[in-house]
């Protein structure tokens, strides 16, 4: 069942191996996460994560932070109407939304949170929170 985190990218595609695999897929197999492919690595100062999200807009993009859970969602919708030289009614009709939550910890700030969207690539730096000190205490030995 593994094989099914994984996209398959061998080339040219079998129609029997894809109907076959689709049997044997999980009832909930959910397939969005393909969409938000992201990279998370671990930096002295903090987490870099990169979530690949072609084909939007910065503006269509949206960070937020709640109860230690960083999410990141994008929608965006277009329809396009004409009408032709016959009369002919043509109508374009795209709607793509999408969103995956990441752990962050219940300690990060949210203005501590820096995300910066180019090309394609969503690129989020969450500093890690340095563990509290508590001072040290002899004890004494009776």
């Amino acid at each position: 069942m593994k094989n099914y985190l994984q996209k398959r990218n061998s080339y040219p595609r079998d129609p029997f191996f894809d109907a076959f695999d689709d049997f044997f897929k999980p009832v909930f197999y959910d397939e969005s996460y393909d969409s938000m492919r992201t990279d998370i690595k671990e930096t002295d100062g903090g987490y870099q994560l990169e979530v690949e999200m072609p084909g939007f807009d910065k503006k269509d993009i949206k960070v937020s932070l709640e109860n230690g859970y960083l999410t990141v969602s994008a929608s965006k919708s277009s329809k396009d109407e004409e009408n032709g030289k016959n009369e002919k009614y043509i109508r374009k009709e795209c709607s793509v939304s999408c969103q995956r939550s990441y752990y962050v910890g219940e300690d990060v700030e949210q203005g501590s949170i820096k995300a910066k969207y180019e090309n394609g690539m969503l690129n989020i730096f969450v500093p890690k929170k340095e563990p509290k000190k508590l001072p040290s205490h002899n004890i004494e030995i009776e």
